[in-house]
């Protein structure tokens, strides 16, 4: 017996919730939204930090709630806890983002623990010490694990000279860093002019943001962002072929030309990629994944960056089917950046991004998470409307010049992560190929 699966149902307008800013005199903007679904709030302070040194970034994140003048990392940990909250530290190459959530009623007690780790964070040596051995660790695991050595190789194809190249520490820079230096660092560049606070939850946005003011408006510091260049253009050539001896699989990386999120090709852009990589239902996860089998998790996406932004192709397969592998991602390229897609397949990939805009929007972490990364890009959920009409009005004729422009394959740069004793010469009667050996950073 089989069933007819019904219509998809219209889609509903995208609706904003309720919400407040402002800009503390201290430069850090505060963004409350209301969505009161349970009675947490989740909160998000995103830190310029472009151009810091990797190593000290990264651990400075990891100690940074460690201690302070007042309170052990025991004691911040557990007042945390009793109202039931957490916050944690990340940094990547653009921003230092702290993370976490509270019951809606322990609210101001955690910005208060907030504000005196980010005025009086201490870095004390016993836990400096440890952290930089779990970093050290971490790196060294990392230099073991083929999609960070990909990884590493297309950033430099990618980006040359400019900062994004390289985004790993070394080992040798990890254990250089003591304490002195994160005190230094922090000192410099942990401060809140163009700084966003995006609280989301169970709360008042107008009281809300008087008590992040209440707490926050004495942080202060006199450094100012740094504007990263822009990325360079992307330099098609040869295919490089990153030599990993006795590999058993190989990692196929492609980097294409994207748009930022307020460029008007942009959505076309996303609904093209949709349907070559995107997502399951994709054209080119059909092909090497349910009707050939040479992969498990083929994927395309649109990589933003402050500084760029760029459509990474990705895919791991075994070594044996490397070439063959290469040769239908560069055909489903090919075949979208010249043949219009089909209707049926664009309403398709439509609805799935709708849809995805619809649920990140439906919880408070996700909601918090899409307001923080637009904050850094100047931009406000308003933005989420406006996009989401655009992709709606996305024509068939948008999406195949968007498709033309940005994804024929002569556009991009080809990184193969194999063992080039046994992939090399089939790849050559694919693309010319240049070799080197797989470096760690």
């Amino acid at each position: 017996m089989t069933h007819t699966l019904p219509d998809l149902g219209p889609n509903r307008p995208l609706t904003l919730p309720p919400q407040a800013e402002k800009t503390l005199a201290n430069g850090l903007t505060v963004i409350a939204i209301r969505r009161a679904a349970v009675p947490l709030v989740e909160v998000r302070l995103r830190i310029p930090f472009a151009g810091a040194d990797l190593a000290r970034s990264a651990l400075l994140a990891n100690t940074l709630f460690s201690g302070t003048a007042e309170l052990t990392t025991v004691q911040i940990a557990a007042e945390l806890q009793a109202v039931g909250g957490a916050l944690g530290a990340g940094v990547d190459p653009d921003r230092a983002m702290i993370s976490g959530n509270s019951l809606a009623s322990g609210l101001d007690r955690l910005m208060e623990i907030l504000a005196q780790v980010l005025t009086g964070a201490t870095y004390p040596e016993s836990e400096v010490e440890t952290e930089r051995a779990r970093l050290v660790d971490r790196i060294q695991i990392a230099h073991s694990q083929p999609s960070h050595l990909a990884r590493v190789a297309l950033l430099k194809r990618m980006y040359g000279d400019h900062p994004y190249a390289v985004q790993t520490p070394s080992v040798a820079q990890a254990q250089a860093v003591d304490r002195d230096q994160l005190l230094g660092l922090h000192g410099a560049r942990l401060h809140p002019f163009g700084a966003h606070l995006i609280l989301v939850g169970d709360l008042d946005p107008e009281k809300v943001i008087e008590v992040a003011e209440r707490r926050l408006g004495d942080w202060s510091g006199n450094g100012a962002p740094v504007e990263l260049p822009a990325t360079p253009a992307l330099v098609p050539g040869p295919l490089l072929l990153a030599d990993r001896p006795d590999s058993v699989q190989s990692s196929l990386r492609i980097a294409l030309p994207a748009v930022p999120r307020m460029h008007p090709d942009h959505a076309a852009l996303q609904l093209a990629n949709l349907v070559f990589g995107g997502y399951f239902s994709s054209r080119w996860v059909e092909n090497i994944r349910e009707d050939k089998g040479y992969t498990y998790g083929p994927h395309s996406l649109i990589d933003h960056s402050i500084a760029g932004s760029a459509l990474l192709v990705s895919a791991e397969v075994a070594t044996e089917v490397t070439a063959p592998a290469l040769v239908e991602t560069l055909y489903e390229l090919g075949r979208i950046a010249t043949t219009p897609v089909e209707a049926a397949e664009l309403e398709q990939a439509r609805q799935y991004a709708l849809g995805t805009l619809q649920l990140g929007m439906s919880t408070q972490s996700g909601l918090a998470g899409l307001a923080s990364t637009y904050a850094g890009y100047g931009l406000r959920l308003d933005f989420l409307a406006e996009h989401s009409a655009r992709l709606a009005a996305a024509s068939i004729a948008d999406v195949a010049a968007a498709a033309e422009k940005y994804l024929g394959p002569a556009k991009g740069v080809v990184v193969v992560l194999g063992d080039a004793k046994v992939v090399q010469e089939s790849l050559s009667a694919v693309a010319p190929v240049t070799v080197q050996a797989a470096t760690q950073e």
